[in-house]
């Protein structure tokens, strides 16, 4: 018997934020299998990839996803970008989850992969503390440490017309289906 976990969130709900990082150029990931075949591809060709533990959770998700944003509009940045969503696909998350461990779990969070390998990783208590400028600083100096491919993730044009905003997890409406 196969087991399906509920999102946390009224799915309809969250896709203003989801939108926040698919419109920068972020590939969502679903399911588990979807998450190892994303790092996976990203370890053997060598390159980078951002994988941000996109949330609800109140300040700090809503200084996250714009910090990670303008961060792209960086000259230097991942190869790939993907994201999960926790509270929402949840085995996903999980899985993304056991490939970080030992580390914490933490949502929202920002994991930049090198090679393969965890080369940097921003933690909500990192993020919590800082404003949305703040975060994209500190994302733009590990892109600039760590990242070769070219930047913007969009163009300019683009990235001055989106709508981002900070949502509070409290009042974002739970799942009400089956």
């Amino acid at each position: 018997m196969i087991t399906i976990e509920r999102p946390t969130y009224d799915p309809v709900a969250v896709l203003p934020i989801r939108k926040e990082l698919t419109d920068v150029g972020f590939k969502e990931l679903l399911t588990p299998e979807e998450v190892d075949a994303a790092l996976l591809e990203a370890s053997t060709s060598q390159s980078t990839a951002l994988v941000v533990l996109n949330s609800v959770c109140g300040c700090a998700a809503g200084n996250a996803r714009p910090g990670v944003a303008s961060a792209l509009q960086n000259s230097r940045i991942p190869d790939r970008l993907y994201t999960v969503f926790a509270g929402m696909e949840k085995a996903a998350v999980a899985r993304l989850r056991e490939i970080l461990a030992p580390l914490p779990p933490s949502s929202p969070a920002m994991a930049l992969f090198k090679d393969g390998k965890l080369a940097a990783m921003v933690h909500r208590r990192d993020i919590e503390s800082r404003t949305a400028d703040q975060v994209a600083e500190l994302l733009t100096d590990l892109f600039n440490q760590h990242c070769s491919a070219k930047g913007p993730s969009i163009p300019h044009e683009l990235y001055a017309k989106l709508e981002l905003a900070a949502f509070c997890g409290s009042t974002m409406p739970k799942f009400q289906g089956n």
